[in-house]
Parts: C-alpha cells; structure tokens; sequence
C-alpha cells in the first residue's frame, strides 16, 4: 500500500511541474456585477441564456468582488441576464462565443423603481433538464412531478434510466451504475439502495447529474456510468429556511413533511434539515414455473403474492463551513437515515404434475420487518495557495456506520395434501463500518493547461449473522441449512492523474487512475474463505473539436470496474414465499469494461452518440432453480463469460411555442450476453429503445405545467425477456404569496401501464411472472419559504467515501 501511494505521489509532483489538470471542457465567461456608483454587487443572480431561444443554460451567483464565472460552455451564441434583490433585471446584448476565454464589460446594476418601464424583460424558469458535453443535469424542483415524490421516483422518470423488476438501476439500458449522493458512494444496490431512494424524499435533492462516462478523478467503478444526486443547501444570508408537506394517496397514503435552517454570517455558515416520511405501498405478483428434466415437461406451479409494505423514514443532515482566511475554508456534517419497513405478504401457491393435476395446495403469510439505522461523519478542507484560485487543495475523511436488523416469520398451511403446518423465523444482525481519506490537488497553468492529482484510501468491514429456526408440531429447533455468519474486509488504495489542455478548437483531456484492491470474505459455515489481492489501472481520454459554430465533435474512452458488493457477496438466504428465496453468491467476480462513445452537438441543443462497450465476467441479476431442487427458485448474482453493447442516444429539445418547450430523450440500444448458467448455453441479444418526452408549459398567473411520458420496449437482459411498459404523468406548480410559497400538484402512471410482465427461460425450467406496484398516486404538496433573499456562492461539497457505500448493502 505505502509503495503504491508514494508512486501515485511521485507521479502527480512531476506532472505538476510540467502539465495541467482538469481543466475546463469549453471556453470560460467571466465577468463582474456593479451598482450605479460602480462598487462591487455581492450575491447577484446571473444566469447565461442561449441566443437562439433564451433558455436558461447555467445560473450562478456573483462573489464577494461582484465577479461571476461560466465554465464547461459550448461555443454559440449567448446572453447574460443579472438580477438581485431592490435592483431591475439586466440584460447585456448577445455575444459570440468561441474557443478563446472571454471577459464581459461589468453589467451595471439600475435600482428598482415603482414606475413600471416598457422593456422587454426576461422570465426564465429553470429548465427540468441541462445537458453538457459529458452529462445530462435533472433539476429536480423545476418540475412538479417531484412534490411527494421519492428519488427512486424521479430517477424512474429520468432520461435513459430504468429500474427493473427487482430494483436494480440500469442507465442506458446497462446495470452497473454508481450512486453518489452528494459525492459520497452508496453503499447498496437492488432492494437495498431502492429502499433509502424511497426514503430520501425528491424535495431535499437539488439536482441529479446522469454522466455516462466519468473521468479519472471519478472511482473507477460504474461500468453503465455514475448518478450523482446533490442534495440542496440554502444559500441565502442570514436566518432562512423553509418547510413543507406532502400527501399522496394510490392504493394507501403517502406523507411526507420535513423542514430546513440555514444561518450564514461573515465566516460561519451553519446548516440542517430534518424530513420525516410514512409511505404505504402494495405489490402484486403472479408466477406461473413450468419444470423439465432432459427436455420433457415435468409439471408446473402458480401463486400469486399480495402484499402491503410501510416505509416510515427519518432523514436528516446537519453542518457548519467556517472561512479561517481568504484562502481556506473548513467544513463538517453529520448525515443519517433511519428507515423502519414492515411488510405482510400472503402467498397462494398450487403445483401441478404433467398431466395438469393438482399434487399440492398450500397458503403462506410472510411478516417481514427491517431496520436499518445509519449515520455518516465527514470532514473536509479547501485552500487556494494564491488569490487567483489556479492552486487548490481539497480533502475529505469520512466515515460511516450502517446496520442492518431483519425478521422474517414464514408461517405456511398445506391443505393438499394435509399435513402439519410449519414457521420459518429468521433474525438477520449486521453491521458496516466504512472509513475512507482522499485527497485532490488542481494546478492551472496560463496556457490553457490543467492538472489534477489525487489520492484516496478506504477500508471496509461488513459483519453479518443470521439465525433460522423451524417450528414443527410445536417445537423451535434452529435450522443448521440455513443459518450463517459471514464476515468481509477490504482496503481499496487509488491514485490518479489528469491532464486537460485546449489547443485552439480542440481540447483534450487524459487521465489515468491505479486502485490497489485486498479484500478478505469468510463464511463460518463450512469454513469457507476466499482472498483477492489485485491492481489495475483504468486510462481514460476524452476529445472534443469544435467544427463550426454550429457543430461540435466529442470522443471518449476509459477502462471501468465493477467489484460484487457487500450483499451481492453474502450468502444469507431471504424467504420471499415457501419455494422462493433471495442469497448472494461469494464466488462473485469484479465485471470489467471497456467504453467508447462519440457524441455530436448541433447548435448545443440537438445531441446524438453513439456508444460501444464490452464487459467480462458480466455480474447479473438471475431467478433459477435452486440447488436444493423439489421445484424452489433462487433470486442470485451470477457471472456470465461476456456482454456487448451498442447504444444510440439522441437529444431532441423542442421550442414549439413561447409557452410550451418539449425535450425528447431516446436511447436505443443492441446488448448481447454470453455465458453458461444452469446448465443452459446463452448467447442472444435483442435491438430494444427507451423514449422520454418531457413537455413543460407556462400558463401565466404563477402557473406552470409538466407533462412526461416514457415508453420502453421489449427488451433482453440475460435470461430475462421483459415485456414493453411505461407510463404518462401529469403535474402543476403554483408560485404564491410573495414567491415564497409554492403550490404542486401531480399524478403519476394516470393510465397504469407501467406493470411489469416478464419470463425468464431455462433449458429445465420457465418462469413468467407479472408484478405490479403502487406507481399511480395523486399527491398534493406545498413548500414556504422564509428568511432573508439575499444569496451566496455555493461552498465546500462533500467526502471521499462514495466507492464503498454504494457497495456496503448491496450493488
């Protein structure tokens, strides 16, 4: 470890000398906001517009010195608006903008006035959705489709993301994606990432970013991409906050109420947030297995599985950024979650033989609870070694504690034949410990040249035990098949470095990142242990060529791994009903990928790519017969030998009239996997698509309209064939009372076409199943604001523990 990290140092303190990092991918606006006498306008709001149609771009807020900065911008055509509070609204005129940096004259600020002027002003709402070069940008509050929403919910209903039957992610149509929150890795996939997205409601994110192939300075997992969720942060002088409250009502009611405080004077800012959630839900199941042996039919079952679950959540988040000079700045937080789940599920099963006749009957009822407390500390500094900020320092130390307290009562009746009823009680305990310290220096030189360095080191301990015992006849005896412990530690070391230079039209960025990996799994049971110890590198380049004004030319590469997670990795059984149950798989391997992609910009609104990758040892999601036979099913993590993905996206925003924009989203793709699992050969693929259609309407008087539909076809994904689905949604936003309050309402899957009918196929067994969840809800919600309106620039962001804490429960 120590030979790696002084490598990874020794390489970034050449570099610095020589070459640059990080650097901007497109030109820079700089400019400077000034009140009438000419002194320096602090907190102004400025927003760059495109010419073409005024839409907003990018909003930021002027500093201490009345100077604002836009960065990572296309070349095009652009204007400046600048506002802030007892001043008009100013516009500068349009300007070109090229490959060459540029410097505004300063906008002068007019005081307001009670005499209404006759100029043309502009009204700009936030758009739903920014794309840039490398990313799609979700401006989560922009729509009201997020009142009483979880971010599960909006992330379903995000460009090029979908979530399947059994809660995995998938952007553009690949699994494999790292979840950041606030930069922060989540240490979960599946179920158990699902269900924190369910308690994180969508009023305490600010914006969800979509990058489909990260640079070096990212982990180097997220083989599909990253999604980077940023939570909100006020940012506003003073003593501000606000609250607000849901309530939503499908099947059962959906409440969620929170509130946020924020003071910030001269040095201290001080910040937190508390939401409070209780979300009923139902779920529906129907499967029907058909089983063979040597190619002939052998009998079938079906059941059916209906279920209530609540979700009762607390979230919270609380900080402090304290300035200790003009060049260094300090901060803390504490975040936690503490979600509570309870679900009752009845089961109906009957199997038949070959020729159709009944062999047995029985009745399940599964209670299910879940706790699972967590808390997570981070540290973190900046400093700028000069005034100009081309020198800067960051680090992060995290740590964090997750636990896990899971029972299960299975209690089932057999009424053909008749026999003795049985309990299966399982009582899951675990514990994660995760504790992470990484360190980025950039370095700007004067000649368009960046450099960007870095070092990260993290460690991992993950403790499981589980207990099942059988009731039979009245008597509690522990289960020995089932019961297990098993225990994992890892040390992941990483170091990277990146060099951006522009040369004229074209800029060019290269990175390369080296992870160090020991990791140590032991189950009790049959004292079976495995021990990895590997390092990789991960290169990654990334071109773009400005053509004309009106095109740009965009070409990216990288190497990315995937390792099991923690739950992927444990072998601990889940009953779903009588024959059907959840394990991981210890003999899991890390998946690696290859990505390239090509992107072309027409006039920085029309985006089309087209992408390639190719996966070894491919990490999916599988139902299939169990070892145990006597027709159970098991839900597992297998590796298959390869994948292939070929992908076309297309970006096709619509201005059709000055009240009503249109953005069109559609992934369209070709993924072939091949592999031997359960003793059936794979090697199929089928051409599949996803469309999003986001229309946003302005109504006047304070009102505005969103209307989204998505639609994804048919599509292959392993062993499973799922059927197309989708769903339509409708919302409304009112702005009242001084702006302060706002006022939303919505309507999600209105037509319920988003359940899922799917089958799996094997050479000796069949499963189709059609599962449907509670996705059409009404909701009505509303949020006040308060406090003072003056804003500040953003401060300090996150940690350094976003790799391990996706992976901690699951993905």
């Amino acid at each position: 470890m120590a030979f790696s990290l002084r490598v990874c140092l020794l390489l970034i303190t050449l570099f610095s000398r020589a070459y640059s990092a990080h650097t901007k991918s497109g030109p820079i606006v700089t400019g400077v906001i000034q009140d009438p006498a000419g002194s320096s306008v602090e907190f102004a709001t400025v927003a760059i517009h495109r010419a073409s149609d005024s839409v907003v771009v990018k909003t930021e807020f002027s500093d201490a010195t009345g100077t604002f900065r836009f960065d990572r911008l296309p070349t095009g055509s652009y204007f400046i608006t600048a506002s802030q509070v007892g001043y008009e609204r100013v516009q500068t005129a349009p300007f070109a903008l090229s490959s060459d940096d540029q410097k505004l004259p300063a906008l002068r600020l007019k005081p307001s006035s009670n005499t209404q002027l006759k100029e043309v002003t502009v009204q700009a709402r936030i758009p739903l959705f920014e794309r840039e070069t490398d990313r799609i940008i979700v401006n989560v509050d922009a729509s009201p489709l997020s009142a009483g929403a979880t971010s599960l919910e909006v992330l379903s209903r995000s460009p090029g993301v979908t979530v399947d039957q059994n809660d995995n992610l998938a952007l553009r149509g690949k699994q494999g994606v790292l979840v950041l929150i606030d930069g922060k890795r989540i240490p979960m996939t599946g179920t158990e990432l699902a269900d924190m997205l369910r308690a994180l409601p969508a009023n305490s994110v600010e914006k969800i970013e979509l990058i489909s192939n990260p640079p070096a300075k990212y982990d180097a997992a997220g083989g599909a991409g990253i999604i980077a969720i940023k939570l909100k942060k006020d940012g506003r002088q003073g003593t501000n906050g606000s609250v607000n409250a849901s309530y939503g009502y499908g099947k059962y009611g959906k409440l969620t109420t929170g509130f946020a405080l924020n003071y910030r004077h001269k040095k201290l800012n001080l910040f937190g947030n508390y939401t409070y959630s209780d979300r009923n839900v139902f779920t529906q199941l129907t499967l029907h297995r058909k089983f063979y042996q040597n190619n002939l039919f052998t009998g079938s079952s079906d059941q059916d599985n209906m279920g209530k679950t609540r979700y009762v959540a607390n979230t919270y988040r609380a900080g402090l950024d304290y300035t200790l000079s003009k060049q260094t700045l300090i901060g803390m937080a504490v975040s936690g979650l503490a979600n509570q789940a309870e679900a009752n599920i009845t089961n109906v099963t009957q199997t038949f033989s070959d020729q159709r006749q009944l062999q047995s009957s029985y009745r399940s009822a599964n209670r299910r609870t879940l706790a699972t407390p967590n808390v997570a500390v981070n540290l973190n500094l900046k400093h700028n070694f000069d005034s100009t900020g081309k020198r800067e320092l960051t680090a992060d130390a995290d740590y964090a504690h997750y636990e896990t307290h899971r029972s299960q009562n299975l209690a089932t009746s057999f009424i053909v034949p008749i026999q003795a009823p049985t309990v299966l009680a399982g009582d899951l305990n675990g514990g994660l410990n995760i504790s992470s310290f990484k360190a980025d220096y950039t370095h700007t030189f004067p000649n368009k040249t960046r450099l960007e360095g870095g070092i990260k080191t993290s460690w991992v301990h993950s403790d499981n035990d589980v207990v099942f015992t059988s009731l039979v006849e009245g008597i509690s005896v522990i289960d020995t098949g089932k019961t297990n412990h098993f225990r994992y530690d890892e040390n992941i070391n990483a170091g990277y470095i990146n060099i951006n230079k522009t040369f004229n039209k074209l800029s060019l960025q290269a990175g390369l990142r080296g992870e160090q990996t020991n990791v140590k799994g032991l189950q009790f049971k049959g004292n079976a242990s495995f021990e990895r110890n590997y390092f990789q590198l991960f290169p990654s380049v990334f071109l773009k060529q400005s053509l004309s004004k009106l095109h740009d030319l965009s070409l990216s590469l990288s190497r990315r791994i995937d390792r099991p997670t923690y739950n992927q990795l444990n072998p601990f059984r889940a009953y779903i009903d009588a024959t059907t149950y959840f394990s991981g798989n210890p003999a899991l391997f890390p998946q690696l990928s290859y990505n390239i992609e090509l992107t072309h910009s027409f006039k920085q609104k029309f985006i089309t790519s087209i992408s390639y990758s190719r996966t070894d040892q491919p990490i999916i999601s599988v139902i299939q017969p169990a070892p145990e036979g006597n027709r159970q099913a098991v839900s597992t993590f297998q590796n298959l030998t390869r994948s292939d993905y070929y992908g076309l996206t297309m970006t096709i925003p619509a201005q059709l009239t000055r009240w009503w924009t249109m953005d069109n989203n559609l992934v369209a793709f070709y993924q072939q996997f091949i592999g031997d699992l359960a003793g059936t050969s794979l090697n199929a693929g089928l051409p599949a698509y996803t469309l999003t259609s986001t229309s946003t309407f302005t109504l006047g008087r304070g009102w505005t309209a969103d209307l989204t539909g998505n639609y994804q076809s048919r599509q292959l994904y392993g062993f499973l064939d799922i059927q197309p689905l989708g769903q339509l949604n409708l919302g409304l936003q009112k702005s009242m009372m001084g702006k302060k309050g706002t006022l939303k309402l919505n309507m999600t899957d209105i037509f319920y076409t988003s359940p899922t009918h799917a089958t799996s196929t094997y050479a000796n067994y069949v499963e189709q199943f059609y599962q449907r969840q509670d996705t059409r809800v009404a909701t009505a919600s509303f949020t006040y604001r308060f406090g003072n309106d003056g804003l500040t620039p953003s401060r300090r962001r996150t940690g350094g523990a976003e790799d391990e804490k996706r992976r901690a429960n699951g993905a």
